[in-house]
């Protein structure tokens, strides 16, 4: 029998309005208790252009959809067990077939529509999806010519029209969407999941090596919500704005379920290009981000106040003031007498246009997925900016460790989550005994075995420090660089400080085994042509000697702070980007580490063939 929302009073806007544990204990629980608590509320917000703006999706609404969702999926024969695929954009749509999987006993598999249709056809073939949803003919022709690589996918259906004429030749049953759901009947009784069923696989991002499906269950998932809920408590006027991949375990877990938990509005962002805008439009209270993204806001900061010596003034000026601010609240020095009269000056001329930019009433700022550059936190958190970084791994379902508003140590990733343990293995590797730890990996029991101990341990890779009950990174035990004179160098470090720069888009440090730190630069076009032009340079020759002495000079400021052998002392430098499309990049925007520095081995091989300063062993 068809469920039906039931209306129930309502909490106050903006009011504690949780759903216990006892009332969810699958995905599917959780949804339906959602849809019985608020049915009339806003659960997600989307951008349509054929209705000119924003809309707002109630409960009820999405309810509705979902269960012609699952009267599909039964349609086309889908098992308890089966996965589907998922390659849309963040949406609607993503949120409804992920539900309606849920309640119907499937597994749901996430793929990433930034990423490669190579890497794409490999997630397919190895997760032996049956069902794949798409946004788009052009999506699926870009996995056309790969289809033998994933016989057993027996379905596709398109958001989008006309279904590609090859589709009928041969292949899966290619359908339109729209045409899938109006042709639905009522929908079968709910499967009833338990909460040990795996529910997603979340692919890694594979800075290294191959993607693997990390195989997360029900429980994984509501207990890591729920347990990041304590941290960053949910409210029912909360409006999260959608910015990362919802395949990705940090935004399904914490921009997805946990909303859903406290009955929170999601507003899916449109694009990168479109971010600023949205931001504006939407006035989030709540966003999650990459470093990278809070990088860009920190370059565009910079980059305001560059051309004046008034205004480059007045923003250190602003952050030193703020930055003491924000001490003083978390109870670590006095306010002194002057600052915060000068605050409400200075917020009012420098901080407050800089928070516009995030809507105006932004009230956390969650930055994960990597380390964030403490300076960039400095810079952020002096203006103003509620932002607190935690740490987590998708084998984890994802987060471990966060800091909260109150209780926030910038260069930390936090305090464990209440029920997680922590502890050191060999070579300072943390490892983790979390409740909402992966079933295992997909297919891959020996590597399981690796990452997973019988006792609950789960090796992170990460190298880490524990002080006073926080957690500090200090690199991946596998990027970890050993120079030839015995040093070690996290590049992380490194790059994030060469990054700093608003001239250095991106950064690859390489030197393993090698007597010196050199790095591979790309160059921001616009802010590499000014500075060509200040220094009477070539900006069609980054390479010429002229150009890297003068571009070899800035990297000094930059790494003044780290130890003598951690200085970049050779460069090789490239106008164009890395990107996902290139197979660069992770759907997360992080550098695969071995790709670039395959695609520019002969150029450091040049570096270093080249007279450079050798690093006095043991400096510091």
């Amino acid at each position: 029998m068809q469920e039906r929302p039931t209306q129930q009073a309502h909490a106050p806007a903006g009011a504690d309005d949780m759903i216990a544990a006892v009332q969810a204990q699958t995905l599917w629980a959780l949804f339906r208790a959602r849809v019985r608590r608020t049915p009339d509320a806003a659960a997600y917000r989307s951008h349509e252009r054929r209705q000119g703006g924003w809309v707002d999706h109630s409960w009820a609404r999405v309810a509705g959809r979902v269960d012609r969702f699952r009267a599909a999926l039964a349609a086309e024969g889908m098992q308890p067990g089966d996965r589907v695929a998922v390659l849309l954009p963040n949406g609607l749509d993503w949120a409804c077939l992920d539900l309606a999987a849920h309640g119907s006993g499937l597994v749901v598999v996430g793929l990433y529509p930034q990423d490669t249709a190579t890497s794409n056809a490999a997630m397919l073939a190895d997760c032996a999806a049956r069902l794949l949803l798409a946004d788009s003919a052009a999506r699926w022709q870009s996995l056309w010519p790969l289809r033998a690589s994933f016989p057993l996918l027996q379905r596709v259906w398109l958001c989008d029209a006309p279904v590609p004429a090859a589709a009928a030749a041969e292949g899966p049953a290619v359908r339109r969407l729209d045409d899938v759901l109006a042709a639905a009947s009522a929908p079968p009784a709910p499967h009833a999941a338990m909460p040990g069923d795996v529910a997603s696989l979340v692919y890694t991002s594979g800075t290294g090596g191959r993607p693997t499906g990390v195989m997360l269950s029900h429980h994984a998932l509501l207990w890591n919500a729920r347990a990041t809920a304590a941290v960053i408590p949910p409210r029912r006027d909360d409006v999260f704005l959608s910015v990362l991949p919802v395949a990705h375990a940090f935004e399904r877990t914490i921009g997805y379920y946990l909303p859903m938990l406290g009955g929170c509005t999601v507003a899916y962002a449109r694009s990168a290009a479109d971010l600023a805008d949205d931001l504006a439009t939407v006035r989030p209270t709540v966003v999650l981000g990459v470093p990278l993204l809070f990088a860009r806001l920190a370059a565009a900061v910079h980059a305001r106040a560059a051309g004046n010596a008034v205004s480059r003034r007045l923003l250190a000026m602003t952050v030193a003031v703020g930055w003491r601010r924000f001490l003083a609240r978390q109870r670590r020095r006095s306010p002194g007498l002057v600052a915060p009269l000068l605050w409400l000056l200075l917020d009012k001329l420098v901080a407050r246009p800089v928070r516009a930019g995030f809507g105006g009433r932004l009230r956390v700022a969650v930055s994960g997925g990597a380390p964030l550059d403490a300076g960039i936190a400095r810079l952020l958190i002096g203006l103003g900016l509620p932002l607190i970084e935690g740490y987590g791994l998708t084998e984890a379902a994802p987060v471990v460790a966060a800091n909260r508003l109150d209780d926030n140590w910038p260069g930390s990733v936090g305090r464990p989550l209440q029920g997680v343990e922590l502890r050191l293995g060999a070579r300072d590797e943390l490892l983790v005994r979390t409740p909402s730890a992966m079933t295992g990996y997909w297919q891959d029991s020996e590597r399981t075995r690796q990452t997973l101990d019988p006792a609950g341990w789960l090796a992170t890779g990460d190298v880490a420090e524990l002080k006073d009950g926080r957690l500090f990174l200090r690199g991946r035990l596998s990027d970890i660089i050993v120079l030839s004179i015995g040093e070690k160098v996290n590049p992380d470090v490194v790059e994030a400080a060469l990054t700093a720069d608003p001239l250095f888009r991106q950064a690859l440090v390489v030197g393993d085994r090698r007597p010196f730190l050199a790095a591979v630069i790309v160059l921001d076009a616009d802010a590499w042509n000014l500075f060509a032009a200040e220094k009477g340079l070539d900006p069609a020759q980054p390479n010429h000697p002229a150009s890297k002495s003068e571009l070899q000079a800035r990297t000094g400021p930059l790494l003044a702070a780290l130890p003598r052998y951690a200085q970049v002392r050779a460069l090789h430098l490239t106008p164009a980007p890395w990107t996902i499309a290139a197979g660069l990049l992770t759907p997360t925007l992080k550098p695969k580490r071995e790709r670039i520095a395959s695609l520019f081995a002969e150029a450091v091989d040049t570096l270093y063939a080249a007279p450079a300063e050798a690093a006095p062993a043991g400096a510091r």
